[in-house]
């Protein structure tokens, strides 16, 4: 899952890049008054709007496609507050980089710099696991470049079998037909952060997991498999649910239609929970049997 990657935390877009409309804007584009949309935003927290440092509201086109949605809830029977929950929780997440918001959510996960045939191994140990014990999990795989998802791509066929949904993300993909069998694939384009991005997220009621890394910079002289990676990896299902939202969300704006649905699975936060001595201990020994096999 793992290729050359930039430091990215200091490149991701600015969250509301895309939040050019004015309040009276998004008011004439949906039919509703600027004092309507006053008050479902402190009542209700929706829409969002992303304030200047003069004050003024600004909001994004995916917006208006919002507040139309609520009006048709409603119009339809549904309580404007359910209507309101429903249609945040299709929102995509202003963040485009799983790495960039685990940092920033939950600050106190250890960061470890590692070379890149440990990551491979904590991968591999990370997708075992899951296709052995999750049952239907949601899985997300960054790969940076198809050429780099090829030598896994059996590895996604099977997981794909076992999961919910199955996406993986590539800067290009070659023109070829899906396997139906196989994982969805969604291209990014030149301007996103996750083309800088390594990751793998396993969401299930049973089984989480997480790891993303992004690699140091200065290091093309050195062999591939030695180059050395900042990495995040969890198996807290808080944390895995939030990567699993962002990359829901890159997902989307990359035009996969299952990821929409997925956004109103992903948006209830899970209750923490402990998650189980031997769990723990079956994903640790995988990662060993790994390390060992890719250290010869």
């Amino acid at each position: 899952m793992m290729d050359s990657m930039e430091h990215i935390t200091g490149s991701t877009q600015a969250p509301n890049a895309g939040a050019e409309l004015t309040i009276g804007d998004l008011a004439r584009r949906t039919g509703l008054s600027t004092a309507v949309l006053r008050m479902w935003e402190s009542r209700h927290g929706f829409p969002t709007a992303h304030r200047l440092p003069s004050g003024h509201r600004r909001y994004r086109e995916e917006d208006v496609e919002l507040v139309g949605q609520v009006l048709r809830r409603r119009d339809a029977g549904i309580r404007l507050e359910t209507a309101i929950a429903e249609a945040a929780a299709t929102r995509v997440p202003d963040s485009p980089s799983i790495y960039a918001e685990l940092r920033r959510r939950h600050p106190t996960l250890v960061s470890h710099r590692l070379r890149k045939s440990t990551l491979i191994a904590l991968s591999w140990a990370i997708e075992d696991e899951c296709c052995a014990v999750a049952d239907r999990p949601i899985l997300f795989g960054a790969f940076q470049t198809a050429d780099f998802y090829r030598p896994s791509a059996p590895r996604w066929r099977e997981l794909s079998r076992v999961a919910r949904s199955a996406i993986v993300f590539a800067d290009d993909w070659p023109q070829t037909a899906e396997e139906a069998d196989g994982p969805v694939r969604a291209h990014l384009q030149e301007d996103a952060p996750m083309r800088r991005e390594g990751a793998v997220v396993c969401d299930a009621l049973d089984s989480t997991a997480c790891l993303t890394a992004w690699e140091l910079p200065g290091q093309s002289a050195v062999p591939d498999r030695q180059r050395i990676f900042e990495a995040l990896w969890t198996v807290d299902p808080v944390a895995v649910r939030d990567a699993a939202r962002v990359a829901a969300g890159v997902a989307a704006t990359a035009g996969v239609a299952a990821a929409r649905p997925l956004l109103y699975e992903l948006a209830d936060t899970p209750a923490p929970r402990v998650t189980a001595a031997t769990g723990v201990t079956a994903l640790f020994n995988r990662i060993v049997a790994y390390v060992d096999r890719l250290g010869h």
